[in-house]
C-alpha cells in the first residue's frame, strides 16, 4: 500500500526585518604612518563584532544565526572565510556559522541584504552583517589576475579598473557637473562633518581600538584620522588632478584611501521584540544595478530605481539620503538625476566619505549606521535611503524606514 503523501505546510509569512545597531572602527589613512599600519585586519572587525555583543547583553550569542563579513581584496589577514573566522576570534560559539562575501565597496551593504533576506524568510532569526578594509596592506585590485579578455574582447574601457578614471567620466557625460560644483560640495563635506563631530553625532558609532606602533609603542584610535576641517574651497584651487592632466577631480574631491571596519546587528522584528533588543530601523527594499564600468559612478541611479520600484515609493517619499561620497562627482550625479539641490539639507548631513573616509567594503554599514542616528534625531522623516556606486559598474541601494514616525508600519512590541 502507498502511504498517503505529508500534507504541505503552510507558507511562512515574509518577516520584518530590522537595524538593530551598527558600529564601526575609527577609520584610519592607508598609509604607512597610519593608524592601523601594524594592526591586522580582521583585528580590526572582531573588535566591531565584540563590541555590538557588549552593547547588547540581552542578547544570547547562540541565538546569532549567521555572520556575513565582507571585504574588496580577500587574501592574508582579511581572507580566510571572514565570516566564519572572525566569529570564532570573536568568541562566537562554534555553532554559529559564517561567510564573507564581496561586492567590492559594497560589501557590508550586500551582507546586509544578504543576511535580511535569510531572516525575512525565516532561514535565521539574527545575524551580524559589517565589512572591514586595510587598504593600507591590500590596495584594492592588488594582485589581481584580471582576464585578458576584457580589454583584448573590449568588454570595458582598459581605464575603467581605475575608479578615478570614471568620475572624469562622469564629468565628461555630464559637463554642467563642474568643477566648481564638485570642489564645492567636497568642502561642504568636510564642514558638515566638523559640525558632525562638535555636536556628538560621530563618537557614539566608534569603537576604540587599541593599536601598537614599532617606533611609538601602544596607543588607543579613537577618532577618524582623516577629516581635514580646515578645507576651504579656496585652498584646493591648486591641487593637482591625479587622474587626467587637465581633468576636474582632485584629492580633495575624492574619499582618501582607508583602513577600517564596520558591523551591524540585523534581526527579525518579532525576534528583537522578543528579547529587548531596539528596532532603529525596518528594511523595506534594497536593488542592485549594473552600468557601463567607464562610468562606475552612475550607479546608484539605476539601483535607487530598483528599490523605489520595489517599494512602491518615490524619490519624493525619501526625507533622508546616506550616499557614499566614493567621488564628489559621483554624488552629483544621483542628485542631478533626481533634481535635488547640491546642498540640500536631506544628504548626508553628517559629511561623507570624501571626509572621514571611505573602507571599501566597509562603507555601507557607515551608511546604515548614521541614517538609524538620524531617525531617531528625525521622527517627522518616514523614510530613508542608503546608496553608494560600486566597481566595475554597479550600484546598491537600500530604502529604510523610522520607527520613530508616526505612520511606522513595522512590527512593533504591541504585536508580540
Amino acid at each position: 500500500m502507498t502511504a498517503a503523501p505529508e500534507t504541505p505546510r503552510a507558507r511562512r509569512a515574509v518577516r520584518d526585518v530590522v537595524f538593530v545597531d551598527g558600529a564601526r572602527t575609527p577609520f584610519g589613512k592607508a598609509k604607512p604612518d597610519g593608524l592601523y599600519a601594524e594592526t591586522r585586519a580582521d583585528d580590526l572587525i572582531v573588535k566591531v563584532v565584540r563590541e555590538l555583543l557588549r552593547r547588547h547583553p540581552e542578547l544570547p550569542p547562540e541565538r546569532i544565526d549567521e555572520v556575513a563579513i565582507a571585504a574588496t581584496t580577500q587574501q592574508g589577514d582579511q581572507g580566510l572565510t571572514l565570516g566564519r573566522t572572525v566569529g570564532m576570534l570573536a568568541g562566537l560559539p562554534q555553532s554559529v556559522p559564517g561567510y564573507a562575501i564581496d561586492r567590492m565597496c559594497a560589501g557590508a551593504m550586500t551582507a546586509a541584504t544578504t543576511t535580511a533576506a535569510g531572516i525575512a524568510m525565516g532561514a535565521a532569526d539574527i545575524a551580524i552583517a559589517g565589512g572591514v578594509e586595510h587598504m593600507g596592506r591590500h590596495p584594492m585590485g592588488f594582485d589581481a589576475d584580471v582576464n585578458p579578455r576584457f580589454v583584448a574582447e573590449k568588454l570595458v574601457d582598459p581605464q575603467s579598473l581605475n575608479m578615478g578614471v570614471t568620475a572624469e567620466n562622469l564629468h565628461d557625460k555630464f559637463p554642467h557637473l563642474t568643477k566648481e560644483r564638485a570642489d564645492r560640495f567636497a568642502v561642504e563635506s568636510q564642514a558638515k562633518y566638523a559640525k558632525a563631530l562638535a555636536n556628538g553625532d560621530i563618537d557614539p558609532d566608534l569603537v576604540p581600538v587599541a593599536v601598537r606602533s614599532s617606533e611609538q609603542g601602544w596607543g588607543l584610535a579613537t577618532s577618524d584620522e582623516l577629516p581635514r576641517p580646515e578645507t576651504t574651497f579656496e585652498s584646493i584651487q591648486g591641487l593637482k588632478t591625479p587622474f587626467r592632466a587637465g581633468g576636474r577631480v582632485t584629492p580633495a574631491t575624492s574619499s582618501p584611501l582607508t583602513d577600517g571596519a564596520t558591523g551591524a546587528l540585523l534581526a527579525a522584528g518579532d525576534v528583537a521584540a522578543e528579547l529587548g533588543l531596539p528596532a532603529k530601523m525596518r528594511l523595506v527594499s534594497y536593488g542592485y544595478a549594473g552600468v557601463p564600468p567607464e562610468i562606475m559612478g552612475y550607479g546608484p541611479v539605476p539601483s535607487t530605481e530598483k528599490a523605489l520600484k520595489a517599494a512602491g515609493l518615490t524619490i519624493d517619499d525619501i526625507g533622508l539620503f546616506e550616499l557614499n561620497e566614493a567621488f564628489a562627482v559621483q554624488v552629483l550625479s544621483f542628485l542631478d538625476h533626481y533634481g535635488i539641490a547640491d546642498d540640500d539639507p536631506r544628504v548626508n548631513p553628517y559629511g561623507g566619505a570624501i571626509a572621514m573616509g571611505h573602507p571599501l567594503a566597509g562603507s555601507g554599514v557607515r551608511l546604515m549606521t548614521q541614517l538609524a542616528r538620524q531617525f531617531e534625531q528625525r521622527p517627522e522623516v518616514r523614510y530613508g535611503l542608503t546608496a553608494m556606486c560600486v566597481g566595475l559598474g554597479q550600484g546598491g541601494s537600500v530604502i529604510w524606514e523610522n520607527p520613530h514616525h508616526a505612520d511606522y508600519s513595522g512590527h512593533t512590541d504591541e504585536e508580540n
